[in-house]
C-alpha cells in the first residue's frame, strides 16, 4: 500500500496566501482566499491563477506541496481507482479527493488541494474508523479519476445511459461544463509538454484512449469512462468550428487557442469509426518553433554544402522523403535563412502550416480551383525570387515548376521518393523532358528522422525505467538522417539519356554523396541514435 503524507499544520488562509505570492496576484483581486473562504472558495480562487497563466498546474501543486508535506507521486504511477466500498460518490465529489488506497487501519486519499483534509481526516477517523493519509495530484487528474468513479456507480445503479448526445444543445452544454474544458485543456498541455506533434482520441469498446505521437511513436497519456466521449468530442469539435452534431462524415478544421501564456495552432481531422469517431489533433505550436537548419542534424560538410546550393540564383531544390520526415521544417528553416528582406518570397501550401513573417504565403483550395498548378501559375507573375511549392504533385504543378527555375526563379519543393535519385526518376515519370530536368534541377536532399538518445538516462535500461525526462523510453527528441546529391555535368548528361535510379545514385555516390544508410551509421558511431533506430529508419531503402 502507497503511504500517503501526513500534512504539517497549516492554516487555509496562510497556503492562499503564498499562492497569491508566488503568482505574482494582489490581495484585493483575489478576496476568497483572504477571508476564510470554504474550501471550495479558497480551491476555486487558486485554480484561477492557472487559468490565467500566472501559474501552470505543475507550480500550484508543487506550492501546496512545499507548504503542507503532502507528497506529490509520479502520475504515471498512479493506478486507476476503484470505488471505496463504504462511501459514497457524493461525499468525495463534495470534498474534491479520490479514496485511493485502503486498509483495516488507514485511508489514503488523492487530492488536488489542501484545504478539505481538515474534514476528510475527522471523517476517515470517526465514519470509517482508519487514520488518513494524502497524496497530491493535479486537479485535472483528481477531476478525471472521480469521473472514472463516477461512472463506474452510474454503471452499477444501471444509469450508465447518459444524456441524449443526438441532441445539438444538449452536446453545446456537455463541452462547456467547467470540468470537460479543463480535461481538454489538460490533454493539450500535457501534449505540448511531452513535445508531441499528434494528439490521438480514439474512443474503444471499454474506455476512451488518448494517445500523443511523440518523437514519431505513438504513446498512451491517458485514458477516460467511455461516457465522457462525446463531451470531449463536442469539445474539440466547437474549438475547431466544427459541425457537434454530425458523427456520420468527416470533417476537417483549424484553430488557435491560448493555454497559458502559450498559443496552440491546430488542425482538427475527424472520421466516422465503429465505436464512434476517430478525432486526431496536428499541433503547430508556433511559439515554441525555431527554424534553424543547425539543429536539423546535418554534419557540417553536408551543411556547408546545402548553404551553398540554396544561395544559388535560380534552379530547382527538392526535398524527398516519405510522410513525416521533417521535409516541411528543412525547407521552412531554408526559408527562415533567406528571408532577409531582399527578396520577394511566395509559397503555395496545402495547408500552410506555419507564418512565417516577410513571406507572401498562399493556401490551396481545390474548392474554388487554386490548386498548386494554378497557385504556381499566378505566383510567377507577381515577380518573385523564390518561390515555395509544397508538394509536386502532378505532371501540370512539375511543368510550371520547372520552367520557373529555368526562367530565373529559386524554386524548392518536395516529393514523395525514397531516395535522392529517385526524385529525378519520378519527374522522368510524370512526363517532364530529360533536358528540362537536367537543365533545372540543380539539387536534391533526401531525409529521414531517427529517435536521439535520452541524454539524462542515455538509454541504458536499467536508468531508463526511471528516467521522467524520456517518459521512460529511452529516446528524446529527434535528428534528421540526410543524403544530398549535388547536380553535376555527369549527371546531367546521364539524366538526358534517361538513365535509371541505380545509375543515378551510383554517379551521385562517385561524386562524394553520403548515402542516407552511411549518415545513419555515423549518427550511430556518434552516439546520438542506437543501431535498431538508425536500422528501422532505412530499412524501407535497403528492401
Amino acid at each position: 500500500m502507497t503511504a500517503g503524507s501526513c500534512p504539517a499544520p497549516f492554516v487555509p488562509d496562510d497556503i492562499s496566501a503564498a499562492v497569491r505570492a508566488a503568482a505574482g496576484a494582489e490581495t484585493e483581486s483575489n478576496p476568497a482566499a483572504v477571508t476564510g473562504g470554504t474550501p471550495a472558495e479558497l480551491r476555486d480562487a487558486d485554480y484561477s491563477l492557472v487559468q490565467s497563466g500566472a501559474l501552470t498546474e505543475q507550480q500550484l501543486t508543487g506550492l501546496y506541496s512545499e507548504k503542507t508535506g503532502i507528497r506529490i507521486p509520479d502520475e504515471s504511477d498512479l493506478e486507476e481507482p476503484l470505488p471505496f466500498p463504504e462511501g459514497g460518490f457524493d461525499f468525495f465529489q463534495a470534498n474534491f479527493c479520490v479514496p485511493y488506497e485502503w486498509d483495516d487501519e488507514s485511508l489514503v486519499f488523492l487530492v488536488s488541494d489542501p484545504y478539505s483534509v481538515g474534514s476528510l481526516t475527522y471523517a476517515a477517523r470517526k465514519q470509517w474508523k482508519r487514520k488518513a493519509g494524502f497524496l497530491l495530484a493535479r486537479r485535472t487528474c483528481v477531476e478525471r479519476f472521480l469521473s472514472r468513479l463516477r461512472g463506474m456507480g452510474e454503471e452499477e445503479s444501471g444509469d450508465a445511459a447518459g444524456p441524449d448526445t443526438d441532441d445539438e444543445n444538449t452536446l453545446r452544454n456537455m463541452a462547456g461544463e467547467a470540468r470537460i474544458v479543463r480535461l481538454v485543456n489538460d490533454i493539450f498541455t500535457r501534449a505540448i509538454e511531452a513535445g508531441a506533434s499528434d494528439i490521438h482520441v480514439e474512443p474503444g469498446m471499454e474506455q476512451v484512449s488518448v494517445r500523443c505521437r511523440i518523437d514519431g511513436v505513438l504513446h498512451e497519456i491517458m485514458t477516460c469512462p467511455l461516457n465522457q466521449f462525446p463531451a470531449i468530442s463536442s469539445r474539440i469539435k466547437l474549438l475547431g468550428g466544427l459541425n457537434i452534431a454530425e458523427s456520420r462524415v468527416p470533417q476537417d478544421g483549424r484553430t488557435s487557442i491560448r493555454l497559458g501564456r502559450d498559443t496552440l495552432d491546430m488542425r482538427i481531422s475527424t472520421i466516422p469509426i465503429l465505436t464512434g469517431e476517430s478525432l486526431v489533433l496536428r499541433l503547430l505550436n508556433q511559439e515554441a518553433l525555431t527554424f534553424d537548419l543547425t539543429t536539423l542534424g546535418m554534419t557540417d560538410s553536408l551543411l556547408e554544402k546545402f548553404r551553398t546550393l540554396i544561395r544559388l540564383p535560380h534552379g530547382m531544390i527538392l526535398v524527398v522523403g516519405p510522410t513525416g520526415s521533417g521535409k516541411t521544417t528543412t525547407l521552412y528553416s531554408v526559408m527562415h535563412l533567406l528571408n532577409d528582406r531582399t527578396r520577394k518570397i511566395i509559397t503555395v501550401e496545402d495547408p500552410v502550416e506555419y507564418k512565417m513573417r516577410g513571406l507572401c504565403q498562399m493556401q490551396v483550395n481545390s474548392k474554388i480551383g487554386v490548386t498548386f498548378a494554378s497557385g504556381l501559375r499566378s505566383i510567377v507573375r507577381q515577380d518573385p525570387d523564390i518561390i515555395l511549392v509544397g508538394e509536386i504533385r502532378d505532371r501540370e504543378t512539375a511543368d510550371i515548376a520547372v520552367n520557373a527555375a529555368l526562367t530565373g526563379h529559386l524554386v524548392l519543393s518536395t516529393l514523395h521518393t525514397n531516395d535522392a535519385a529517385g526524385a529525378v526518376t519520378r519527374l522522368l515519370d510524370m512526363g517532364i523532358e530529360p533536358f528540362l530536368v537536367s537543365s533545372a534541377l540543380s539539387g536534391v536532399l533526401s531525409q529521414r528522422l531517427v529517435r536521439k538518445i535520452c541524454p539524462v538516462c542515455r538509454g541504458i535500461p536499467e536508468q531508463t525505467a526511471a528516467c521522467r525526462a524520456c517518459s521512460r523510453t529511452g529516446f528524446k527528441g529527434r535528428s534528421g538522417i540526410f543524403e544530398l546529391l549535388l547536380v553535376n555535368d555527369e549527371f546531367r548528361s546521364a539524366v538526358n539519356r534517361s538513365a535509371d535510379s541505380s545509375e543515378l545514385q551510383a554517379i551521385a555516390v562517385r561524386n562524394g554523396m553520403t548515402t542516407l544508410r552511411q549518415d545513419a551509421e555515423e549518427k550511430v558511431r556518434l552516439g546520438i541514435t542506437t543501431a535498431d533506430e538508425a536500422l528501422r529508419s532505412v530499412a524501407a531503402d535497403s528492401e
